[in-house]
């Protein structure tokens, strides 16, 4: 299993629209996505954030990401 690296909330966005998440709905930074097959997913950071390990580990958990997806 490959390690997470910090990296930017935008890089993480773009990395969830790639393996198939979609915008459901948005107000302000939250935005909630949405991927058959999946719970809905609350992705509530700004473009800038800096998400570290855990974070990105958590967020993986829930939305099938993988670091090689980055």
């Amino acid at each position: 299993m490959a390690e997470w690296a910090s990296t930017k909330a935008r890089r993480v966005l773009a990395a969830l629209f790639r393996i198939g998440w979609t915008i459901k709905r948005e107000r302000g930074s939250h935005r909630v996505l949405v991927r058959p097959g999946y719970k809905d997913f609350v992705f509530a950071f700004h473009d800038g954030d800096e998400i570290g390990p855990k974070m990105l580990s958590r967020i993986a958990k829930y939305t099938d990401l993988h670091p090689e997806d980055l």
